[in-house]
């Protein structure tokens, strides 16, 4: 029976699955869903390789236990799912001392229960289905691949705030995320062109979630989010980058509590919060022509990328590929050009006819300019095998 690889991706109210064949190369063998966990109308969904419905299944989900049990369950009956080998699991923090994935134990869980506060959005669904595998599965090796561990290489002054020491000293830096996202494009830019990925690369992951990354000689060097996956490009429902002196003022006018301003911050704001409309930036597309507030959301989400850009170039010194990739950055040709428009002194130039047809190259200036699909579920599989493999 060939050994398989189960990765898990939990979200609040979601898990995403994947099952691989295990090896240096993992090949996809099904993969799925299980959603509203918590809520009413829960459902469970499993995919073959090539996308063909294997289940849909109503099923309520009270917890993240449940609906891995269902999970679990499911593949029992599964003859893929028989020749379990081992899970590894997104992660989204790892502090400062997981620098790398790592195979999970009592130390490792530990760490992860005190690093909560860094991440409490993530972190405790995450620890859940850790427990939830070990509960069901005793001695299954287990790999906790972390979203922060590709940016352990950025230099100390770009992991830095302007803070007193006590602080930093506590664990408050620059972490990173969408690491997972970027080890994978620099894997396959290293496949498709060896020397281009020993350059200067600035990867724009434009999901949901929005980020960008200045990787240098396979590197990163420095990213936009930083303690945490708020700070930044403006996203779908969180703000990116804010002053300070926000929070500061809505504390005494407002008397927000922590949990109304996290609230504000990361689920009502960004895209949503300009727009009034909606988080999609294909919604607010439709409607930009007659809707200011849709056409202000687009144009203040451009503009940030664009300075993010500029300013991931300084710390570079110069550029030589630009990477698009995620949700937006791999389907949506307009917001793209729209991005690059105005950076032809970064050497940006993007082609419009090979931009409109999503091809893998689509510049015609001194800075090549891509667009590859991420895949953070192999990436998972792969950082797996070779913990277990090794």
């Amino acid at each position: 029976m060939k050994r398989t690889i189960l990765t898990i991706n939990s979200g609040s109210s979601s898990i995403k699955f994947s099952l691989y064949e295990a090896g240096p190369a993992p090949g996809r063998l099904l993969f799925g869903r299980l959603e509203r966990i918590g809520l009413p109308e829960g459902r469970f969904l499993a995919f073959d390789a090539g996308g063909a419905p294997l289940s849909s299944t109503g099923v309520e989900f009270p917890d993240h236990g449940a609906a891995l049990k269902e999970l679990f369950n499911w593949l029992a009956g599964r003859p893929e799912g028989r020749g379990m080998g081992a899970v590894g699991h997104r992660v989204v923090h790892g502090g400062a001392e997981y620098t790398a994935p790592s195979r999970v134990g009592k130390q490792l869980l530990s760490a992860l229960k005190r690093l909560i506060p860094f991440a409490a959005e993530h972190l405790p669904h995450e620890i859940k289905a850790i427990e939830a595998v070990s509960s069901t599965f005793p001695g299954l090796p287990q790999v906790a691949c972390f979203d922060t561990s590709f940016h352990r290489t950025m230099p100390q002054t770009a992991t830095t705030f302007a803070i007193p020491a006590e602080f930093r000293a506590e664990g408050v830096i620059r972490y990173g995320f969408h690491g997972l996202s970027y080890e994978y494009i620099m894997e396959e830019l290293s496949r498709l062109e060896p020397d281009r990925s020993k350059g200067r690369t600035i990867i724009a992951h434009l999901g949901n979630g929005c980020s960008m990354c200045a990787v240098k000689e396979g590197r990163s060097i420095d990213t936009t989010m930083g303690f945490t996956p708020l700070g930044g490009l403006v996203m779908s429902t969180r703000t990116g980058d804010l002053d300070p002196g926000i929070i500061v003022y809505l504390l005494k006018t407002r008397g927000y509590n922590p949990d109304e301003l996290n609230e504000l911050l990361n689920k009502k704001s960004g895209l949503l919060g300009i727009s009034g409309i909606s988080p999609d930036m294909a919604d607010l597309l439709k409607k930009e022509a007659t809707d200011l507030s849709a056409a202000l959301a687009i144009e203040v989400f451009c503009y940030q990328a664009r300075k993010f850009i500029g300013s991931l170039a300084a710390a570079l010194g110069g550029l030589d590929t630009l990477v698009f990739t995620a949700g937006m950055g791999e389907n949506s040709p307009e917001i793209r050009e729209r991005i690059v428009e105005g950076l032809g002194f970064l050497g940006l130039e993007i082609d419009r006819e090979k931009n409109r047809e999503n091809s893998e190259v689509i510049s015609k200036g001194a800075v090549q300019i891509r667009v590859m699909k991420t895949n953070e579920e192999l990436m998972i599989a792969r950082q797996t095998w070779r913990i277990i493999s090794g």
